[in-house]
């Protein structure tokens, strides 16, 4: 399939939205308490609204969903990380959200393809981004076992982060500012919580990876096999 530019980007926010999705509604029946039970439901199901105009921007958003193979998704690593222990999530909707909020607020301001689902979807990630902010705070600044697992988490996810500032192709931003921007806000609220923020790029830290170019961590074959087996096991069903 020969991409345009745009159909390009929005595939790859759209595989974004959808994997995070997924991963969120692993949390079903497993949340640690019944309000988060709620609150990761609900996130989830933003992004998958965010994903269905995004990926019906690019095509048939069923079949960009359920029929691609593992190398024809454009997402992020960092999205498709297990989700771990309750801290490893927070952490990753931390950074996500985070940058997720820098761009669609971005996008909004201008009068470009993906402006309206922009304007839209800030409000929504606003949402998601103070969650994460709350959680990391209550979390880093609570129990020495819960400052542990938290720090934990916030190292171990690092690595995947520089992917989010790699250019797009589609989207007309300047990455470095987004990333400085970024980095201040993440490393503001690690600061609050007494976490310790993990070294930033210019040490070599940052490994980013290569999600957009099709090429994903081991983890994410097993997750795609059990988000697309209902539909490929009924091909053609309607509900």
């Amino acid at each position: 399939m020969t991409l345009t530019v745009n159909t390009a980007a929005a595939l790859a926010l759209g595989d974004d939205a959808l994997v995070l999705s997924h991963r969120l509604g692993e949390w079903a029946g497993h949340a640690p308490v019944l309000e988060e039970e709620v609150a990761l439901a609900n996130i989830a199901l933003d992004l998958l609204g965010q994903a269905r105009v995004l990926l019906s921007m690019a095509g048939d958003e069923d079949e960009l969903a359920y029929l691609r193979e593992e190398r024809a998704f454009r997402n992020l690593q960092l999205v498709e990380q297990p989700n771990g222990d309750f801290a490893h999530t927070i952490a990753r909707q931390l950074y996500f959200s985070t940058y997720q909020r820098l761009l669609y607020a971005h996008l909004a301001s201008g009068d470009g393809e993906f402006a309206p689902l922009a304007a839209k979807a800030v409000k929504e990630v606003a949402y998601h981004q103070d969650h994460a902010e709350q959680w990391t705070l209550r979390l880093g600044d609570g129990t020495d076992e819960s400052r542990a697992r938290m720090n934990v988490a916030v190292q171990a996810l690092w690595r995947f982060t520089g992917e989010m500032f790699q250019p797009l192709d589609g989207v007309d931003i300047d990455w470095d500012t987004m990333q400085t921007a970024w980095l201040e806000s993440v490393g503001d609220v690690l600061r609050r919580a007494t976490l310790t923020v993990p070294e930033g790029p210019r040490t070599g830290a940052w490994t980013a990876g290569a999600g957009r170019q099709g090429l994903h961590t081991e983890s994410f074959g097993r997750m795609l096999a059990e988000m697309q087996h209902l539909h490929r096991s009924h091909p053609g069903a309607s509900w």
